[in-house]
């Protein structure tokens, strides 16, 4: 198994990057939402709706998730309100308040946004999500772009996404930063050529940090602007 790389260098890409790609669930906003949501949420209305014993549509449930976890069926909200037939929108409309930023990250997008470097939000949360998230932390204010996965046609774990970001947005990948919590994502993001790859380890504020193998690694983006 690989080991983590040391977390200091990770400032180093900071100041040597022009454009800086960054994730928002797990990046930015804390991923305890997300978890609550799908995991605890979503499992319970849709029990309380099939009439179902909630331990069977659990497990139903979180084995559909299985067969659908790195696509973009899996990010789409479109995709689950038409197989659990919920209104996952309104779920995620009622349940708003629960959606904050993880620590320091409200203060570093306030920092990058003076910095002179270009920033754009590259998420694989579908349009609706993102709306809801953008209107309840005011999160887009802070980015040039915000770009779902949805709109290219291919998650962030997937090569071609890369090349079909990189032609919408244009960036050169030797001056860019990229953030993420996802070991496929960042993965991804290396083997398509960008010089700065760094993890997020800390991606939900109610559990442990975690190891990022292969990446250099931040438990917050907070640690990006430190010397």
């Amino acid at each position: 198994m690989s080991a983590a790389l040391p977390a200091r260098p990770a400032a180093r890409f900071w100041r040597e990057c022009d454009t800086v790609l960054l994730d928002m669930d797990g990046t930015l906003l804390d991923l305890s939402f997300d978890n609550w949501f799908w995991r605890e949420a979503v499992p319970r209305c849709l029990a309380r709706a099939s009439g179902g014993p909630a331990p069977e549509v659990r497990e139903r449930l979180f084995a559909h998730f299985a067969r659908k976890q790195g696509s973009l069926d899996w990010y789409c909200l479109d995709y689950w309100t038409r197989e659990l037939g919920l209104d996952l929108r309104a779920l995620k409309e009622a349940s708003s308040h629960r959606i904050r930023y993880l620590p320091g990250a409200r203060e570093f997008l306030q920092q990058a946004r003076v910095s002179g470097k270009r920033l754009v939000l590259v998420t694989n949360a579908h349009a609706e999500t993102l709306e809801v998230k953008q209107g309840v932390s005011g999160l887009g204010r802070f980015f040039e772009a915000c770009v779902s996965s949805h709109a290219l046609g291919s998650p962030k774990e997937a090569a071609d996404f890369w090349p079909r970001l990189q032609a919408v947005i244009g960036f050169d990948p030797a001056r860019t930063l990229f953030v993420d919590d996802s070991l496929p994502v960042l993965d991804a993001a290396a083997n398509f050529g960008i010089a700065g790859v760094v993890g997020v380890s800390r991606p939900d504020s109610r559990a442990p940090a975690r190891p990022v193998e292969r990446h250099h690694s931040v438990e917050g983006v907070a640690g990006l602007l430190e010397a």
